[in-house]
């Protein structure tokens, strides 16, 4: 039987009710900061951007289906008030963050990758810096209950899980993007992220209705 806040959550999963117009501005924030990137071509950036929403999107899409295969809760769920509930840990205010997140930590990176702050290499101080900021950002909204944890093992107790798999491998897969030699790797690898998320959602979406 679903949790409480898994329960909350289907009652507006993906119902179009819900909708708000602030959704409008969001959209076109997001469509504005990839233009601005894309005039000024800086296409790796972009990219980057790219790999980092689409590890996301990974890490929802398991989220709903490990919440499809106990019945009982996800890792986390998103069950406050929102415009649109796209999966039962993502919500479209979630998704728009997600969608410039990338482009803006990346914007922090020193040119060059063997630089160090505080002697810790550039790309992992980022990284961790990072992560940690997107955990304590979590542990405010689980305060208000507009993102919540009914296991044992992902709550504020267990912070490295979340730090880990939550946020950590979003950055490393952006940056890892972000550093390739060659435009042909970063398009290839972004696209095999993507890819890997359409094909899941086609399965265990569409085909099998998990999510």
């Amino acid at each position: 039987m679903p949790s409480d806040f898994s329960q909350q959550a289907l009652t507006i999963l993906r119902d179009g009710s819900q909708f708000q117009w602030y959704v409008i501005p969001l959209l076109a924030f997001v469509f504005y900061v990839y233009a601005v990137e894309m005039e000024k071509k800086n296409y790796t950036l972009v990219l980057a951007g790219l790999a980092f929403w689409g590890m996301d999107w990974f890490n929802e899409i398991m989220n709903s289906i490990i919440f499809h295969l106990n019945g009982f809760a996800p890792l986390w769920c998103a069950p406050g008030d929102t415009a649109f509930l796209i999966l039962i840990g993502l919500n479209i205010e979630i998704m728009f963050m997600f969608a410039v997140s990338g482009i803006v930590w990346t914007k922090l990176l020193l040119p060059n990758k063997a630089d160090k702050i505080m002697g810790i290499p550039n790309r992992w101080f980022v990284a961790v810096a990072g992560s940690i900021f997107c955990v304590l950002v979590e542990f405010l909204l689980n305060a208000v209950d507009a993102l919540t944890w009914d296991w044992a093992f992902w709550d504020m107790n267990t912070p490295w899980l979340i730090f880990l798999f939550g946020y950590l491998t979003f950055f490393i897969a952006a940056f890892w993007v972000y550093d390739m030699p060659t435009m042909k790797q970063k398009l290839f690898s972004v696209s095999a992220i993507w890819g890997f998320d359409a094909l899941v959602v086609l399965i265990f979406g569409l085909g099998l209705g998990w999510l």
